[in-house]
């Protein structure tokens, strides 16, 4: 739906997308998209915006009152959620479409992301035609940890499936310029979504969904910090991953 306070807000103090967009480092479709239907930015831009518009952020994004700021645990700690289902899909495709170098992935399956958003494969075109280098990892079906995810978290075969699906929504993109999609069968101890220097990290919990488990957003800070452990860990994985075939 679109976000009409904050459009009106816009018109009041005289923005217009592109103005607005350039004043808080975004792209001016970004904002765009924060009106026409109402996506929710990430907390530290939703705030410079509020700022600029002279509004209080979670007037603009209620959404937002979900998230627990993290107050003096790490300069990286953005924001906690408790659960994934706190964060709309926005935020993770508002991560993805803010990104200039690096997108990397690191999941079973994630097919929520396709579900909720179906143009994702075009938005992670858009950013490799940019430059972006696009990495995705998902989960091989065929994995013995995979299977035992399945029984631990009491999905039975359905992870397997999830993990097949999530293949196939990447498969027609894996021949992209720019973009890499691949299978891993490690035991995967948190999803992980990052774009440049951002990250959301989805843990994982013993006999419970993702969906139910928390979030951290994080922003690197300065090297070999908590952002630097969890992109090393993606490293790590990604090195043991192999190609997905074109769809």
């Amino acid at each position: 739906m679109p976000n009409e306070r904050l459009r009106a807000a816009m018109v009041t103090a005289g923005w217009t997308c592109a103005t607005l967009a350039a004043e808080v480092g975004v792209d001016p479709k970004t904002v765009e998209r924060w009106v026409s239907i109402g996506r929710t930015p990430h907390r530290v831009t939703a705030v410079k915006t509020a700022e600029k518009l002279g509004e209080d952020v979670q007037a603009l994004w209620p959404a937002l009152a979900h998230a627990r700021r993290a107050r003096a645990a790490n300069a990286e700690l953005v924001a906690l959620y408790g659960q994934r289902a706190e964060l709309s899909v926005t935020a993770f495709v508002d991560l993805i479409a803010q990104a200039r170098e690096h997108v990397d992935m690191l999941v079973y399956a994630a097919v929520f992301l396709h579900e909720a958003y179906p143009g994702l494969n075009d938005l992670l075109r858009e950013r490799a035609t940019k430059g972006c280098a696009i990495r995705v990892a998902v989960g091989d079906p065929n994995s013995a940890n995979i299977q035992q995810r399945g029984r631990e978290e009491r999905f039975g075969d359905g992870i397997e499936s999830r993990c097949r699906l999530a293949a196939m929504h990447y498969s027609p993109i894996a021949r992209t310029p720019g973009i890499a999609i691949r299978q891993h069968g490690t035991t995967l101890y948190n999803s992980l979504y990052r774009a440049d220097d951002q990250m959301l990290v989805n843990s994982h919990v013993w006999g419970v969904n993702a969906y139910s488990a928390p979030v951290w957003h994080l922003r690197r800070h300065s090297k070999g910090g908590m952002f630097d452990t969890y992109a090393e860990s993606f490293e790590a994985a990604w090195a043991t991953a192999v190609p997905v075939r074109e769809g």
